[in-house]
């Protein structure tokens, strides 16, 4: 690490999750006086206080003598304590911000450039595509970021990487200042999080910051936000249909380049992920290994190589002819959308908390391969409404039940509804908190009510 400005800096950590745990445990190796603020006490705070931080939980307002605040991604800029900051005119950052300004390497190298990725789906399969090429290519490199290694701890390794590959969520980037990425992709933007943003335009304001002076910028050709926030900016689109000079596209099956002047390096059917979707995600990831100067084999290797998350479009079992597939990762209609387009014939487990998100262009476009839908969750009804606008022919089970067990009967209804080469999807276009801890949690209760079905 650098010589930042931290001895005896009075610093307040806002959170203690994933990154607030990061966030803390850097700083006090840095020579910080660190405060750390959360909800409640908890496991996490006890163990930051045995490394030497001060825990005053339940905070509304700056303690004394605090000249910066790092704030979790996930707080929001209406939260009493970050007002206060701003009224006082002290600064608030998160933990992207840190990283980038604690990059520099103990060695003295410069810093590992980033290439980054945000969008409102596909950054995580994005990233992974992406690092994988990069490992391909020769460079000690690793996904890092909203992805799950706080990019913190990933500046800050003793064995510097050459190169990350960055995952950016909107609540990040709404909390950076100065990052600067060597590229950048902006995958697509529907509307997410809205009511921690307030608006599509302050959403849209935060994922544009990506794009910094200097950033090489790559956009969805296909989605009108992606195109609209890289306008004038130096760099490459990607499209699903054939591409024009200044882009990556698809042509007969190949994944062409006529951006970086690498001609075909992969077929879709290349590709171990299936869906129009992760093409995108495929031709975005490869465009941004392109623009770093990753040669076209490493890019094929790193796509052939690729392997999916838990709970992103991930195949559970196959019983009687019939694919169950989890992706619970599907928390938004958007993201729901491109999961069902992967399918010809779709019995649809849906529903958990929308959010106030709009599910009518998800349903219509969805109808055509729809061959039964199970609806449970706290917005269940908002889903039935538009079934019934827009399929009405579409034969819909409601799951009353409000604990785990519902899933289990939502299981139990897809499998009557389904015939043999159909897929049961669990693509929810809701977040999962009305009845489980996070998507894992339903994903997990999704798998284990599939392996508790009989042979058929």
């Amino acid at each position: 690490m650098s010589a930042a400005p931290y001895p005896d800096r009075p610093v307040l950590v806002a959170g203690a999750g994933v990154s607030g745990v990061a966030v803390t445990e850097v700083l006090l190796r840095l020579g910080a006086q660190v405060t750390v603020t959360d909800r409640a006490p908890s496991a996490r705070t006890e163990a930051l206080a045995a490394l030497g931080a001060r825990i005053s939980t339940g905070l509304g307002e700056v303690p004394p003598g605090i000249d910066q605040v790092v704030t979790s991604p996930g707080w929001r800029p209406d939260h009493p304590l970050l007002l206060d900051a701003a009224g006082r005119g002290i600064e608030v950052i998160g933990d992207v911000e840190l990283a980038w300004r604690l990059r520099e390497s103990p060695a003295g190298r410069p810093p590992a450039p980033w290439l980054a990725v945000t969008g409102t789906n596909g950054k995580t399969t994005t990233v992974e595509m992406l690092a994988g090429m990069l490992r391909a290519a020769g460079y000690r490199a690793v996904a890092a970021g909203n992805i799950g290694l706080p990019l913190v701890r990933a500046v800050c390794d003793p064995e510097p990487y050459e190169v990350l590959a960055v995952e950016l969520s909107s609540f990040q980037l709404h909390w950076s200042s100065t990052v600067a990425p060597v590229a950048a992709a902006i995958l697509n933007l529907a509307p997410d999080h809205l009511d921690w943003h307030g608006s599509m335009a302050a959403y849209a304001a935060d994922k544009a910051k990506v794009l910094a002076p200097g950033t090489l910028a790559v956009h969805n050709a296909d989605d009108a936000w992606s195109r609209r926030l890289a306008a004038g900016r130096a760099g490459a689109g990607f499209t699903l249909g054939p591409p024009a000079a200044g882009q990556l596209g698809v042509a007969r099956g190949a994944l062409l380049d006529r951006a970086f002047g690498e001609g075909e390096f992969a077929t879709v059917g290349d590709l171990p992920v299936v869906g129009p979707h992760n093409v995108a995600n495929a031709l975005a990831a490869a465009a941004l290994a392109f623009s770093y100067g990753v040669p076209s084999g490493a890019v094929s290797a790193g796509l052939a190589g690729f392997r999916t998350g838990p709970h992103r479009n991930a195949a559970v079992r196959s019983v009687g002819g019939i694919t169950y597939v989890d992706d619970s990762k599907a928390t938004n209609p958007h993201a729901a959308a491109a999961s069902l387009g992967a399918y010809d014939r779709v019995v649809w487990i849906a529903g958990g908390l929308l959010k106030g998100a709009d599910v009518d262009d998800l349903v219509a476009g969805a109808a055509p391969r729809l061959a039964g839908v199970v609806l449970l969750g706290a917005d269940r009804a908002v889903l039935g409404a538009a079934l019934a606008r827009h399929a009405p022919d579409v034969p819909v089970v409601e799951v009353h039940r409000a604990d785990h067990g519902a899933m289990s009967d939502a299981v139990a209804a897809a499998s009557l509804l389904a015939r043999r080469g159909d897929v049961v999807l669990l693509a929810p276009a809701a977040a999962s908190m009305d009845m489980f801890t996070d998507y894992a949690a339903r994903g997990a209760a999704f798998a284990d009510a599939v392996h508790a079905l009989g042979e058929g």
